[in-house]
C-alpha cells in the first residue's frame, strides 16, 4: 500500500476556511486525549475541563454541548429554544436560511421568518416588521431572533448593535440566538472579548464555530441563559449530534479556547484577507463589493478572468448573475499565498 500523500500538502486556495487542514496544536490535543478509556457521550474529563474553560470566557452560568458541525449546532440550539408553532427571525441571507439545505425545517421542524437586509445585518427596525404578528393565532409566533456573527458577507455586528437587538427582543419576550460560526474572526476584528459579544450584550444561546478556525471537526452549543432552552440534551441525541467519543471534540475546543489559539488563528486569517484586499482593490477591471472586516474578500471580475483564475487556484463564484466571487483566507494562509494569488489576479486582468 502506498504511503504517498493523495494531495499536495503545500497547495492552498481561497475557497473556504473549511478547506484548511487542522491546526498543529489541535492535532497534539487529539493525540493527548487518545489512549486509555474515558466515559462516553460527554462524561469524560476533557469535556468537564472544557466546561470550566467556557465559563471563563462566557460567564459562570454558561454551559457547553459539543456537537459534530455548525448546522447541527444551529438545529440543536434553535429547536431547544422553541415551543410548538414558534418561529425564528433571521436575515434573508443567513446561513440557516440559505446554506443548510433546509435542515432547520426538515430536521427541527422550525419555521424561519427571513428579513431582507442590505448587508446581512439585522436591525431593531427590520426585526420590528417581523414581530407584528405576535398574538395572532393564525401565524407562526416569533420567538427567537437569530443573528450571524459574522454575516455571510464577512461584516461584523458591534457590541452596541448586538445589545440593541437583544434589548428589543427581550422587551418583546423573544430570545436571541447567535450563529457564531466565525465569531472568533469578528472578535479579532472588533478587539472585543467573546463575553462582550455574547453574554455581556444579552445573547441567550450561541452556536460556537470551531471547524472554520482550525479544528478537525466539531462545534458547540453554548447556553448563556439557562432559562432559554429546554430538553437540549435530549434534542442533541435525537438529531444525531451527540458524539459517543465526545472527548475528542472537547479536547479540540478546549485547546482552541484555553489560551489564545482561537484569537491567533482568526486574527491571522483576517490579516491575510486584509493583505489580499489591499493588493487587488485598485486593479482595473476589479470591483470589491463589500468592506473587508474578517477573512472574506468579495469582488466582481469579468467571467473569463474568473474562469482562468479558478484554473490556477480554488475559490467560489458567489453570484453567477453578477460575476461576484468570494475569496476566503484561513489560519494557515501565508503571505506568499496571498501575494502569488494577487499577482495572478493582476496578470489575468491585464490580459483582458
Amino acid at each position: 500500500m502506498t504511503t504517498a500523500p493523495l494531495h499536495d500538502p503545500a497547495r492552498r486556495g481561497f475557497a473556504g476556511d473549511n478547506q484548511a487542514g487542522v491546526h498543529p496544536e489541535v492535532l497534539v490535543a487529539i493525540a493527548r486525549a487518545n489512549g486509555g478509556h474515558q466515559p462516553s457521550y460527554g462524561g469524560d474529563v476533557h469535556t468537564e475541563r472544557l466546561r470550566r474553560t467556557v465559563r471563563g470566557h462566557f460567564g459562570p452560568a454558561a454551559d457547553v454541548h459539543p456537537v459534530l458541525n455548525g448546522t447541527g449546532a444551529n438545529v440543536v440550539a434553535l429547536q431547544a429554544m422553541l415551543d410548538v408553532c414558534q418561529a425564528v427571525i433571521c436575515a434573508e441571507s443567513a446561513h440557516i436560511n440559505v446554506d443548510e439545505c433546509g435542515a432547520l425545517e426538515r430536521v427541527g421542524g422550525i419555521k424561519l421568518l427571513p428579513v431582507p437586509t442590505p448587508d446581512g445585518k439585522l436591525t431593531p427596525e427590520l426585526v420590528a416588521h417581523r414581530t407584528a404578528d405576535l398574538g395572532n393565532r393564525h401565524r407562526a409566533q416569533p420567538r427567537v431572533v437569530s443573528l450571524s456573527q459574522c454575516t455571510e458577507t464577512g461584516l461584523c455586528y458591534t457590541t452596541e448593535e448586538i445589545r440593541a437587538l437583544c434589548e428589543q427582543a427581550h422587551g418583546l419576550g423573544l430570545l436571541v440566538h447567535m450563529d457564531g460560526a466565525r465569531i472568533a474572526n469578528a472578535a479579532a476584528h472588533l478587539g472585543a472579548s467573546l463575553y462582550d459579544l455574547t453574554t455581556g450584550a444579552g445573547v441567550d444561546v450561541l452556536s460556537f464555530g470551531g471547524s472554520k478556525n482550525g479544528l478537525l471537526l466539531g462545534d458547540a452549543v453554548i447556553v448563556l441563559e439557562p432559562q432559554a432552552v429546554r430538553s437540549l440534551g435530549l434534542i442533541q441525541k435525537s438529531v444525531m449530534q451527540l458524539a459517543s467519543k465526545t472527548r475528542f471534540i472537547s479536547a479540540q475546543l478546549d485547546t482552541l479556547l484555553d489560551g489564545d489559539l482561537w484569537l491567533r488563528s482568526a486574527a491571522r486569517a483576517n490579516a491575510m484577507a486584509g493583505r489580499l484586499h489591499r493588493a487587488v482593490r485598485g486593479l482595473p477591471g476589479l470591483t470589491v463589493t463589500h468592506p473587508v472586516q474578517t477573512n472574506h474578500v468579495f469582488a466582481v471580475l469579468p467571467p473569463d478572468v474568473t474562469q482562468r483564475l479558478r484554473n490556477r487556484c480554488a475559490f467560489h463564484v458567489w453570484n453567477e448573475h453578477t460575476g461576484e466571487v468570494r475569496w476566503v483566507t484561513a489560519f494557515d494562509t501565508t503571505e506568499e499565498d496571498v501575494d502569488a494569488f494577487a499577482a495572478a489576479v493582476e496578470e489575468e486582468l491585464g490580459s483582458v
